[in-house]
């Protein structure tokens, strides 16, 4: 391969992230950058935005829907293991999903549905296209409305129910495309943990924990923070889109990570480090293996981080990036979706064809590129109400990908 990190590219790569800092526009970030076996890592600001305790190495961060890459682990244990099919329909797992009503018209009434043509699929949800999810083009619709006052999209005031009763609501609705027709954002994520939960009998977090975090040493990865570890947990902002002004959206003692939640998010639930994410996406470039142990197969790996997704499919994905081009920072630029994550197929930017991985909304991006053996994790605590993380990230993926040399 013969490729490197040059230092001066490094050293640049310091500045620019030193500049978002001094700022004020970001009170501290956590960055890695691995290639081979070669780790770098800048570690700059503090934890809250009046000062105090400063950045460290393990702190932890919300990954919000930087989750989706690593969750979605779990269905591909139990594809591995034969217990799901890609073409099975999810109904003998979810009875509360058959025989779904299709809405005529995306904006329409509720109650205006032709039958789906066919059940819901393992496949679909693991594709993010069995019909339902958080559409930021029809915001207002009857359907969209509904999603939102039932409570089944993470970030509302109240919390996402226990599962079965997440899953009851989510029954009620009828779907918003043809199981199989477009790509949606987020349900699907969700959807998976109360798949895997009914496929395994357990918990979806003690089975990540099981066949994922522990083999690959994750210590710091779950969907809460224990008290001991508190210390290593800050604040979540919010910037005001319009003045800028920093609010806090979620408290780190008594907020939504204290204690396991009723509802395991697999869409945006986790927390973890810059060294727990950095181990799993090293394990997928490294084709499913983390230290001569199997996490997962070679070809589960080469499914989730290729495109699975038709161009009709992708065309609302594309379509919402592009439209959200301020916040969206090259989302649109992806062209693809393979299992829980983006999928280059074709290059817009700096970042090569094959780079997979995904963003999260507390402002945190995390992606691999196998063509040059590379992973890259910046981790904030400023959520994208306003484009100052996506600007991070932004210029975070232009220096990085200007480092590396033959």
């Amino acid at each position: 391969m013969g490729k490197s990190l040059s230092e001066a590219g490094l050293r640049r790569l310091r500045e620019v992230l030193v500049r978002h800092v001094e700022s004020g526009r970001i009170p501290g970030l956590v960055a890695l950058v691995g290639q081979g076996d070669q780790t770098h890592v800048e570690v700059l600001g503090t934890m809250r935005k009046d000062g105090g305790a400063a950045m460290r190495r393990d702190t932890i961060f919300r990954m919000a829907s930087t989750s989706k890459p690593v969750s979605i682990a779990a269905g591909m244990v139990l594809l591995d293991e034969c217990r799901l099919r890609l073409d099975d329909p999810v109904d003998e797992w979810l009875p509360e999903l058959a025989d779904r009503q299709v809405l005529k018209r995306l904006d329409g009434p509720l109650d205006e549905t032709v039958p789906a043509h066919r059940p819901i699929t393992v496949r679909d949800v693991l594709t993010s296209t069995f019909g339902l999810g958080m559409d930021m083009t029809s915001l207002g619709t009857p359907i969209m409305n509904k999603v939102f006052e039932l409570g089944l999209t993470p970030n509302m005031p109240e919390p996402q129910p226990e599962p079965d009763e997440w899953l009851r609501r989510l029954g009620t609705l009828p779907l918003m495309h043809q199981p199989g027709a477009q790509w949606q954002y987020q349900i699907a994520s969700d959807l998976l943990g109360v798949l895997v939960a009914r496929v395994t009998g357990q918990t979806y977090d003690a089975f990540l924990r099981e066949r994922i975090f522990d083999p690959l040493g994750m210590r710091d990865t779950g969907f809460w923070v224990p008290a001991d570890k508190m210390d290593r947990f800050g604040p979540l902002y919010a910037p005001d889109p319009q003045s800028g002004e920093f609010h806090v959206w979620d408290e780190a003692e008594g907020g939504r990570h204290s204690a396991l939640p009723a509802f395991q998010g697999g869409g945006g639930g986790l927390v973890s480090t810059v060294d727990d994410y950095y181990a799993y996406f090293r394990m997928l470039l490294d084709g499913g293996m983390h230290r001569g142990e199997r996490i997962l197969s070679r070809p589960a790996v080469e499914l989730m981080t290729t495109n699975r997704l038709t161009p009709e499919q992708n065309a609302a994905r594309t379509k919402l990036a592009r439209d959200n081009v301020h916040i969206s920072f090259g989302q649109g630029q992806h062209g693809g979706w393979g299992f829980g994550m983006a999928v280059r197929t074709y290059r817009g930017d700096y970042a090569p064809v094959g780079q997979f991985g995904w963003d999260g909304g507390a402002g945190t991006s995390t992606y691999a590129d196998p063509a040059n053996d590379l992973v890259g994790i910046l981790l904030t605590q400023v959520g994208t109400s306003n484009p100052n993380s996506a600007w991070a990230f932004h210029d975070f993926w232009t220096t990085l990908y200007q480092a590396v040399e033959d």
